[in-house]
């Protein structure tokens, strides 16, 4: 989850001015310390910039201890082997002489624990790839009376090959089970549609799932084997970065790429998403309005043989490592790029492209329009708080929003559903942006930073765009900005929180900071950005949404309630404090308020839609502590009868319809006529937006807060201690 604001630019400056007094100190070493392979002093380096960054720049850094060497021996061992397919018992008895030493060899730059661990890894992955082949070369009986279990956690590692030979055996064999008992109900059921069909032989499908298995891993050691030693080496330090705090992480060269994407929504390029397929490089999907989507030659499934720019010679990337392959792809607007690639049709085509801004519209705010009781409501949906840093002329969600509620008024609505559901948060300016569409003016949020006073992040605009209804739908996967945004509304009694217990609790603030600014002449390239956790935010009223997150107004039963995934889940999470609260006015301009909750709650309690909802996730959560499979195919067939029979409860939950009909708006659907995929998405949306019953009683909640009432004055949080004071 990643929140970035524009405030901290201020302590920013403060950090690069310390920063830049060691400047020469590192420049003078990368000189003095260069070998033929430079690759271990890139690291070495690396570490020594991200200890200094982290310990002037992070709002309060771990102490860097035996426990804290623990913790990264712990992350970083299960990243590398999460399932305990790859290492043997010896190899980590081995490993945990280091135990106790990562935090002295962070400290010093040393690498050999890394370097061990790398060396021991690819060997095992070696040992792993001519094992599966093996495994699958032969048929599987699938007779026998055996169990695996998949409780990666606790299960030990094995302690011979036989041993590990004999877990990848059950894994695999589970694996080709499951697809071979659906296959076989596939066949089944295309017997019971057509008397005349003839099925495929038991042989033939088991000989299928092997098959596909096969390819299956083929293509995933294929992905692993793009991976180079500095792709591993960003695990490891990434292992001790987390340490620090959960949301602390090292971004490589191209994962900075894709965090820029993902929190502006937009990149340069020609609009294609790839994907590795054997030694090609595969369109997966065109972007809409992208230039490969407008120039219609490009389509989904072709395959990319070679690249050119402009009119030099095209480079072969047949057997190039995906990421390689997009950087020569990238590039900036107006330039142009070849692509000879090989059609689904199979012939050799070349196409040019002139690249130019894409913009994803899965980032961006949506909106539709639904009647009710013959009123109408607008529903907003925000899947991030984006926003492009390097052009603040740019889009935003904040300005995004603002436009929404424009549109919606024009078509006369009556209310307004916010939707950050799963909307894990981006920029903090944003948040108060949006916030201040729905109040007159005040504070919005409250920072503090390590060691100085709090500043308050103020909406200082009085003009209101909507005053109307207004209801904010969160789920447990709320974070950061989302929780700003609907913990200052509650603070406000502006608008009614509905949704999970309480949201993913992540009260900590994020700066993405560039390592190259502190290096120079050095020809080790690109270093990256460290993420670090620079300050935390509190609400309005005093409190962290720190492992607390937002508690809602309205709790609604949530299916995944039960399973452990929010920051209070994270053993190394930042504390829940509080501070002073700001003064700032509640909004008492709708008297049917509590009233509406109310109605809302009883409403739940008899709904018995919501009844099945709260038994489900009780269900999820015994589920999901069975870790243990049998690979007897008549047990297996019987086990999954049996909670497929206890499914068929739970199945209205998915067939639900509210019997609604949610519109795109006008400009939309103009929009639409030329554009069949917006139209197609559009269209998805608005099918599971008339089978969402939390969205129904959203909607519900609003026709509650409908009744007029003569306007109160607000009474400022000052103005009670006042009164408090005087009594």
């Amino acid at each position: 989850m990643n929140a970035i604001i524009e405030f901290m630019k201020r302590n920013y400056k403060i950090l690069i001015a310390v920063l830049c007094l060691s400047v020469t100190l590192f420049a003078f070493k990368l000189n003095a310390d260069r070998t033929v392979d430079p690759d271990p002093n890139k690291d070495k380096m690396l570490l020594e910039l991200l200890a200094f960054v982290i310990e002037k720049g992070h709002y309060s850094p771990a102490d860097v201890n035996d426990e804290f060497s623990k913790g990264v021996f712990k992350d970083y061992i299960e990243a590398l082997d999460p399932s305990k397919r790859f290492f043997l018992q010896s190899d980590i008895d081995e490993f945990k002489q280091y135990e106790l030493m990562l935090d002295d060899q962070f400290v010093n730059k040393d690498l050999t624990f890394f370097n061990l661990t790398y060396a021991r890894l690819m060997k095992r992955m070696e040992e792993s790839k001519k094992r599966y082949k093996v495994i699958l070369a032969q048929p599987f009986n699938y007779d026998v009376d055996e169990t695996f279990n998949a409780d990666y956690e606790h299960i030990p590692y094995a302690k011979t090959p036989a041993e590990q030979n004999e877990k990848w055996r059950k894994q695999i064999k589970l694996s080709t089970l499951s697809s071979l008992v659906t296959k076989q109900k596939v066949e089944e059921d295309k017997k019971k549609a057509d008397p005349a069909y003839t099925m495929k032989s038991f042989e033939t499908l088991e000989k299928e799932t092997r098959e596909s298995s096969l390819k299956s891993l083929d293509d995933n050691f294929g992905i692993v084997k793009d991976l180079n030693k500095s792709d591993w080496f960003s695990v490891y330090v990434n292992s001790i970065m987390s340490r620090f705090d959960p949301h602390t992480s090292y971004f490589a060269p191209e994962e900075k790429d894709r965090f820029d994407v993902n929190i502006s929504g937009k990149l340069e390029g020609i609009g294609a998403r790839l994907v590795k397929k054997n030694d090609f490089t595969q369109i997966d999907e065109l972007i809409s309005g992208g230039p490969a989507w407008k120039g219609k030659q490009l389509e989904a499934g072709d395959l990319i043989l070679k690249v050119g720019q402009g009119n030099t010679e095209p480079v072969d990337v047949v057997g190039m490592r995906l990421d390689d392959v997009v950087k020569k792809i990238k590039g900036h607007k107006g330039t142009e790029v070849k692509l000879t690639v090989k059609k689904v049709d199979g012939s050799i085509k070349v196409i040019s492209i002139i690249r130019d801004v894409v913009e994803i519209e899965e980032t961006y705010a949506k909106s539709s329009i639904v009647e009710k009781n013959g009123l109408k409501y607008g529903v907003i949906y925000l899947p991030k708080f984006y926003i492009d840093f390097e052009n603040k002329d740019s889009r935003d969600a904040g300005k995004d929003i603002a436009l929404e509620v424009e549109r919606l008024k024009k078509e006369g609505i009556n209310g307004i559903i916010l939707d950050v559901r799963d909307d894990g948060g981006g920029s903090l300016s944003t948040v108060v942006d949006i916030a201040g569409l729905f109040i007159e003016e005040g504070p919005i949020v409250q920072i503090k930073s390590a060691g100085k006073k709090k500043e308050v992040l103020y909406d200082k605009d009085k003009k209101i765009e909507w005053d109307g209804p207004l209801v904010i739908m969160v789920n447990s996967f709320s974070a950061s900005a989302s929780e700003i945004l609907a913990a200052a509304i509650q603070d406000y009694k502006r608008g009614i929180i509905i949704g999970s217990k309480q949201t993913y609790g992540k009260g900590t603030v994020q700066n993405v900071i560039d390592l190259n600014q502190f290096v120079r002449n050095t020809e080790f390239g690109d270093l990256g950005a460290l993420k670090t956790t620079t300050q935390k935010f509190y609400r309005i009223n005093g409190g962290s949404t720190q492992l607390e997150g937002v508690r809602s107004d309205i709790v609604m039963p949530d299916r995944y309630a039960y399973l452990k995934m929010g920051e209070r889940d994270i053993d190394n999470a930042m504390p829940w404090d509080k501070i002073d609260q700001a003064d700032y006015s509640t909004w008492n301009s709708n008297t049917k308020f509590n009233q509406a909750i109310a109605n809302s709650k009883m409403r739940i309690a008899q709904n018995q839609q919501f009844k099945l909802i709260e038994e489900n996730a009780r269900w999820i959560d015994v589920k999901s502590k069975e870790n243990t499979y049998s690979l007897n195919i008549k047990s297996f067939k019987a086990t999954q009868t049996e909670v497929e029979n206890e499914g068929k409860k739970y199945k209205p939950i998915t067939d639900y319809k509210n019997n609604l009909v949610f519109k795109s708006l006008p400009y939309e659907q103009t929009e639409m006529v030329n554009d069949p995929v917006l139209k197609e998405k559009r269209e998805m949306w608005h099918e599971a937006l008339s089978k969402d019953i939390y969205v129904e009683e959203a909607l519900n909640v609003l026709d509650d807060l409908q009744a007029k009432e003569l306007v109160r004055k607000p009474i400022s949080t000052k103005m009670k201690k006042d009164k408090l004071a005087k009594s």
